[in-house]
């Protein structure tokens, strides 16, 4: 079991240093990976609900600092050596695929092959507005997105025609380091999204859902993969984990899981170094 932490690029992890100190603790300790998250803008007024939280908001309200998800990785990649790096989740849609190509295989070559795409097909209406990007065909356009992110990591140059983005023969470098390119993780908690994954993606992180939820998506996974002749031990199953004890994060072990996301072990720097110091004890050593 691998064990990450979510929300890496937010609150007082905006600020380079508490990134820098946060990522390198987690290094230090046997954490296996940091997930960044992404609105590149937060309506004022927004009326859409926010899937992740009772109250229906993003948490921090409106005015919380959110940065581009993938820039802090690439610091990240600068000054660590062993943890992975992943959006968690980018949202896919909103932007052409020809740049997501190119910034997740920069970030896989700096970070000599540290690189996780974690995508999603958004929730927030009112950002989409913003952006230009309709909302309703966002689906249909990650799909195609997916497909085209892999044509442009090929070893060949291709054509690509679609019904959201089409061009002639194109070169796109660099390449990503890992084989098969970046692995894409299709983030959602809806049985649709289950079935994105097993159509189309290398992993599954639902971001919220009980035992027995998580259980029922998965096996949406298994049964979407026999339909499409897949082997389902392909996708790699991420979950949020409700605490940091071990039972807490062994017990997902029988569902099929082979990562779990707990939230920012602190705020201060004494709080992040104690908690993870504790947490590579009780936890991680004995994993």
């Amino acid at each position: 079991m691998k064990v990450g932490i979510a929300f890496a690029n937010v609150g007082p992890f905006t600020d380079p240093d508490n990134l820098a100190h946060l990522a390198l603790t987690a290094e230090s300790v046997g954490i296996e990976s940091i997930w960044s998250v992404e609105h590149v803008v937060v309506p004022i007024g927004y009326q859409s609900e926010y899937p992740y939280d009772k109250s229906g908001k993003i948490p921090g309200g409106e005015f919380a600092p959110i940065p581009d998800p993938l820039l802090p990785l690439a610091y990240v990649a600068a000054v660590t050596k062993t943890i992975r790096l992943a959006t968690g989740i980018l949202i896919l849609p909103q932007r052409h695929p020809t740049y997501v190509a190119k910034e997740a295989a920069t970030l896989d070559v700096l970070s000599k092959g540290r690189a996780i795409l974690g995508i999603g097909v958004g929730w927030l209406r009112e950002e989409f507005d913003a952006v230009d990007v309709d909302f309703e065909t966002r689906g249909s356009r990650t799909k195609e997105s997916v497909r085209a992110i892999r044509s442009l990591w090929s070893g060949e140059p291709e054509e690509f025609e679609g019904r959201f983005f089409n061009w002639g023969k194109v070169q796109s470098l660099p390449k990503p380091v890992q084989a098969g390119g970046v692995p894409i993780v299709m983030g959602g908690h809806t049985e649709l999204a289950a079935k994105r994954a097993a159509r189309y993606c290398d992993g599954f992180f639902p971001a919220k859902g009980s035992r027995e939820e998580l259980a029922n998506l998965y096996g949406v996974i298994r049964s979407e993969c026999e339909k499409l002749g897949r082997d389902p031990s392909e996708i790699e199953l991420t979950a949020s984990a409700p605490g940091m004890d071990l039972d807490a994060i062994k017990s997902y072990e029988d569902l099929g899981v082979s990562r779990v996301l707990i939230g920012p072990p602190g705020y201060s720097r004494e709080d992040i170094e104690k908690n993870l110091a504790a947490l590579g004890d009780s936890v991680l050593s004995k994993l």
